[in-house]
């Protein structure tokens, strides 16, 4: 069984203990978080809910991220990605918990300042809000495989 798939358990089944469910707000990884996490049986116990919001516009209709950050931050910012998982919080039900990920998956639309395979991945609760800075390299796939296992990891962590 892959890592991904043993942390998606643990998470489970901590979410589980903890009476607690999981929303996803996923850009570059397009649903890719949720669809590991619903891998597993016994998912539809906690998974609470998955937005993707690819484009600018849908971060701000689906999760309600402001223009003015996306203006000042860009879609690939820590505030951006703030945003999305506090906007992911919201629209939840009691007792959940946001991730979301923002990044440049390649092998296009890079600069020097947010080269590719620089993602922000951030988990919210009622609580607080962390944000995550990463930098994977490889092919877009690996980026994305990348970062969702990241993402699994910063959940796992955050909840520890």
């Amino acid at each position: 069984m892959p890592q991904t798939h043993r942390l998606a358990e643990q998470i489970i089944a901590e979410l589980t203990a903890q009476n607690r469910t999981l929303t996803t707000v996923e850009s570059c990884t397009g649903g890719l978080v949720f669809a590991t996490m619903t891998d597993i049986a016994g998912s539809s116990a906690v998974m609470e809910r998955g937005f993707i919001t690819y484009s600018n516009q849908a971060k701000q209709d689906l999760v309600g991220v402001a223009e003015e950050t996306l203006i000042a931050h860009g879609a690939v910012s820590e505030e951006v990605a703030a945003e999305m998982a506090m906007g992911g919080y919201r629209l939840s039900a009691d007792g959940a918990l946001a991730v979301a990920l923002t990044g440049i998956a390649g092998p296009g639309g890079g600069s020097l300042a947010k080269p590719v395979g620089l993602v922000y991945i951030a988990v919210a609760d009622k609580a607080r809000c962390s944000v995550f800075k990463h930098h994977f390299s490889g092919s877009r796939a690996a980026i994305r495989s990348a970062a969702v296992a990241s993402a699994l990891t910063e959940i796992s962590n955050f909840m520890a």
